[in-house]
């Protein structure tokens, strides 16, 4: 399995810091519970629009939703027991970009006592992830493309209309928000993991869909003198 994979591959390397880039959600998972081994005093930046709380029972089967659930230590038990380090704590948790929830998900934030707040009109002020991370002595930032406007940005799963996942909807980010608010999280911070997830380029799908069916870039050319 991926995790095992990944832990494995992290205990060989002994890795001070972590970036991930490529997959789903679940990708977080073996660094985030990997470096919390090393760096007890650390705070959780998920910047998302969906809290990634799910569990099995909740009607949704996908392992990228129940991520946060599990490090938190609630969500699904199978991952939770996949973890080697302890649970982070409901107040170790920043959400950035957080979009309308589902019943099922506001009463999993609500019981493990998730300070939030659904960010549909405004985002998180500066000042607040500021004083998040003065807590702290390391961060650890998820960030999930789908956090971007699917209007504006097109590489995220909702610009794809034929997908429908939870039912839930895509972010309401632009690009200069993100980069404001990125520089806030990582300017005087000690940031040890950064994970890029859910990045798919339906665009570049589509141009390699239609020039494969070219004969310049299937046919071999033999050059003349």
């Amino acid at each position: 399995m991926g995790i095992r994979d990944a832990q494995a591959k992290l205990a060989e390397a002994k890795a001070e810091k972590i970036i991930t880039i490529g997959g789903n959600c679940l990708v977080s998972l073996a660094p985030f519970d990997y470096l919390h081994g090393l760096y007890q005093n650390t705070g959780i930046v998920w910047i998302d629009a969906h809290p990634d709380v799910s569990t099995p029972e909740d009607g949704y089967p996908n392992a990228h939703a129940m991520v946060l659930g599990s490090l938190l230590g609630g969500g699904a038990l199978c991952l939770t027991k996949m973890m080697r380090h302890p649970c982070f704590a409901a107040s170790d948790l920043l959400y950035i970009g957080l979009q309308a929830l589902h019943p099922y998900q506001q009463a999993f934030l609500d019981h493990a006592g998730v300070n939030y707040r659904v960010q549909s009109e405004s985002f998180v002020s500066p000042g607040e992830i500021q004083a998040f991370a003065r807590r702290f002595e390391h961060l650890l930032v998820h960030f999930d493309i789908d956090v971007l406007d699917e209007t504006l940005f097109h590489s995220t799963y909702f610009a794809n209309k034929e997908l429908v996942g939870d039912g839930s909807g895509g972010g309401k980010m632009n690009m200069e928000t993100l980069q404001e608010l990125l520089h806030c999280v990582f300017d005087g911070n000690d940031v040890v993991g950064l994970t890029i997830a859910e990045y798919l380029p339906f665009d570049e799908h589509r141009l390699h869909n239609l020039f494969s069916g070219l004969s310049i870039f299937t046919n071999g050319c033999q050059a003349e003198d």
